[in-house]
């Protein structure tokens, strides 16, 4: 809640997506970028892309070779329909003076968070901020939403060590449910119905605690969406 995007870091560029280059331009590695979650600028450039982008999708007439121009291009590629991620690893990297010039990816921060790799984490990420809190009196103080930014900053320099990316205590910026697919019901099979929604419920609840801490309430358990009210001075 408290984590500030390096927007100028992005003046440039008008589509910022998790990945790393080396593994787009030469491992070409359909895995060299996550396309779950990203920035886009709302301009014409990005009007443009996106048309070019949806081309690649089921609805186009030419869906079946797009898949085997991707599978042909990105080896590691095990299945043969064209997706969203592959489409645009392909455009940065065999389109690159058109397109790649605007496009950031991002590494320096864990930019969408696996879920599988975060949602079980939770209760370690409370316990080392209570545990801060404990030590640095100002930091419990509750606050309004609106001046959350300023106590971030008191916070920064007792958290800095522990970075930004995959691995990460700090609070996670996004939690990415990848393959859960909430809205077809067609999740991926690695994963359960139940696993993805009781992470989802997790992720939503422990979001949900960094907002209600500041006027006094919890929900002790992630998995369960009641609320409980706490000391004035908690953790003291």
């Amino acid at each position: 809640m408290e984590f500030k995007l390096p927007l100028n870091r992005y003046k440039e560029h008008n589509l910022i997506v998790h990945g790393w280059p080396t593994l787009i331009h030469e491992t070409k590695s359909w895995t060299g970028l996550n396309a779950g979650v990203f920035l886009i600028r709302n301009c014409q450039w990005s009007l443009d892309f996106m048309e070019v982008w949806a081309s690649m999708g089921p609805q186009s007439p030419n869906y079946k070779k797009w898949g085997e121009t991707l599978r042909a291009t990105f080896k590691d590629k095990s299945f043969p329909e064209s997706d969203d991620q592959t489409g645009l690893a392909y455009l940065i990297a065999e389109e690159r003076e058109k397109w790649a010039d605007r496009i950031y990816l991002e590494s320096e921060y864990y930019f969408e968070g696996y879920w599988k790799e975060i949602v079980e984490t939770f209760e370690n990420t409370t316990a080392k901020y209570e545990e801060l809190e404990r030590k640095v009196g100002s930091l419990r103080r509750r606050h309004a939403e609106k001046v959350s930014e300023s106590y971030g900053a008191v916070r920064e320099p007792y958290v800095m060590a522990a970075g930004y990316g995959r691995g990460s205590w700090r609070r996670p910026f996004i939690t990415h449910f990848t393959g859960c697919q909430p809205c077809s019901g067609n999740h991926n099979h690695m994963y359960s119905a139940d696993a993805c929604w009781n992470g989802m419920n997790r992720a939503l609840n422990f979001a949900d605690n960094q907002v209600l801490r500041k006027y006094g309430y919890v929900h002790p358990d992630l998995q369960d969406n009641s609320v409980s009210p706490i000391p004035f001075d908690y953790p003291a």
